[in-house]
């Protein structure tokens, strides 16, 4: 079943309508995932632990396993469930099976990018609460697995239905440090921890998730005391009396179900930076809770990092652990912020030539790869990182590439049919560019060939088609990394363009 592309045209502004809205939201599969748990399914052998272990790649696919678990019970007789194997238990085969066939399904490359990200975001926090609290609490280790990955659940329908609303909320509350209350009341116009909440409660969730959003929401006053007291981190003894000074504050602290907020809160300041003071305030907390100094703490939490990544970080997407290659002090750049940097004086010198010779009459050059190959040289020296220069053929019916820069070598066979991609067969008919943002992604981005968007990742990029003999006879596909370009690259492209298909005219025109 293809993914659910219908986004609404208004944005809820009530708790009831976010939750009415999100509700009905279905979760796409990837489709390889959704493949290897039919096969289990259908396997006798398989047992289901099995199950559960193959449908852990997918934690969407998890997430609406228990939702659907849960709506098929008493509520009055019997507990949420609180890990997937009891739920897969309580379906049994038959209705898991059922479930499978009616669930959106999708190649990862064309599930939206922020669904993904958060989803990558879970997968790290599982990690962390594996690595720092599971073998600590052997017997509750479900709990503290299961909790942790679907902490954020609330939050993946969101990604899918209002995308640019979380990119903005990142990009105001995060980098730019705006007031959370502020923003997300003029953004959602309800508090993004009470929608969780809200959601939690809908499709009952674990105990512990709601007792994570409970803390957050109604329990200030005590967790303000205790980061006081985890501030004190060279001095345990200290922290020990003053936590025996308090019982109350030490049960408080000590509880299971708070490993579910900690491990989250790690993953998602680690997003930002390793040494912001966001996510020292939740190494010291984790520090307290399990009685641990800061430097082995912060040890075990970049390890996890790591092996996090090895099993999950795909290409485009940003996992904190590549921040560990980089100087102390750096930052990760938000995709809304920085444009790419403009090319220097040395390389706009060299476009500068590359384009005079596309210019030169009559044509220097003495083959179509010789016209190519200049043509690439000059869109790199402009601040292109990424190029690809396809021809069509004589029949109007393929595009062929000529020419790449910055791509993996599969990337020289590929070959579009233009009968398959709307934009294709508009960029051929005549001259014409389509540049690609966030803002119209969602209305392109579904309408290029699948092959040349996992080229191209990002929200960022140039399309153009030029001309020769009033012909299509070119396509060119370029970015700057998959960022905001730069807005001197752009306009350097414009006139790249240009220079080349003057090229290709003086070219067809050579022995006349």
């Amino acid at each position: 079943m293809p993914i659910e592309r219908n986004v609404p045209t208004k944005t809820p502004h009530t708790l009831t309508d976010w939750l009415k809205l999100l509700d009905g939201v279905r979760l796409p599969v990837p489709l390889a995932s959704h493949d290897r748990v039919r096969a289990a399914l259908e396997d006798s052998r398989s047992s289901l632990r099995d199950i559960a272990e193959l449908m852990q790649d997918s934690p969407a696919l998890v997430l609406s396993v228990i939702r659907e678990a849960n709506h098929h019970i008493n509520q009055s007789l019997a507990e949420p469930v609180e890990s997937l194997e009891v739920a897969l238990n309580r379906l049994g085969l038959k209705r898991t099976e059922e479930l499978l066939e009616r669930l959106p399904t999708a190649l990862p490359e064309d599930m939206p990018r922020g669904l993904r990200q958060l989803l990558l975001i879970s997968q790290h926090a599982a990690q962390q609460a594996n690595g720092l609290f599971a073998a600590r609490l052997a017997r509750l280790w479900q709990e503290v697995h299961w909790g942790s990955l679907l902490f954020l659940s609330p939050l993946w329908p969101l990604a899918i239905t209002h995308p640019a609303l979380l990119e903005e909320w990142e990009l105001r509350v995060v980098h730019k440090g705006e007031a959370a209350a502020k923003v997300e009341h003029e953004l959602f116009g309800v508090r993004l921890l009470a929608l969780c909440q809200g959601l939690a409660h809908l499709w009952r969730l674990p105990a512990w998730i709601l007792h994570g959003y409970n803390l957050l929401l109604d329990e200030h006053r005590e967790l303000v005391k205790v980061l006081h007291i985890a501030r004190d981190e060279e001095h345990g003894l200290r922290q020990q009396q003053r936590l025996d000074d308090d019982p109350g504050l030490r049960r408080w602290l000590n509880q299971p179900a708070n490993t579910v907020v900690l491990a989250n809160g790690l993953a998602l300041a680690a997003q930002e930076a390793w040494n912001t003071p966001h996510l020292l305030r939740w190494e010291y907390l984790t520090c307290l809770y399990l009685q641990m100094p800061l430097g082995e703490l912060q040890q075990q939490v970049h390890q996890q990092a790591v092996q996090n990544a090895r099993n999950y970080a795909v290409p485009g997407l940003w996992h904190p652990a590549e921040a560990l290659l980089w100087p102390w002090d750096a930052r990760r750049v938000h995709r809304g912020l920085q444009p790419a940097p403009p090319p220097s004086a040395d390389d706009l010198g060299s476009w500068r030539k590359y384009c005079a010779e596309l210019l030169a009459e009559p044509s220097r050059f003495t083959n179509a790869m010789h016209l190519t190959t200049c043509a690439r040289d000059a869109l790199v020296a402009c601040g292109m990182k990424r190029v690809l220069l396809l021809m069509i053929d004589k029949n109007q019916t393929n595009l062929r590439v000529h020419q790449t820069a910055g791509l993996p070598p599969e990337a020289s066979g590929l070959n579009l049919l233009v009968s398959q991609s709307n934009v294709v067969q508009r960029l051929l008919t005549k001259a014409a560019q389509i540049r690609l943002t966030p803002q119209n992604n969602g209305q392109f981005s579904a309408l290029i060939p699948s092959a040349l968007r996992g080229l191209f990742k990002g929200e960022h990029l140039l399309l153009r088609s030029l001309a020769s003999n009033d012909r299509v006879v070119m396509l060119v596909v370029a970015d700057q990394g998959g960022g905001p370009f730069s807005e001197i690259t752009v306009q350097a492209f414009g006139k790249t363009a240009q220079c080349i298909e003057r090229a290709l005219t003086t070219f067809s025109q050579r022995g006349n």
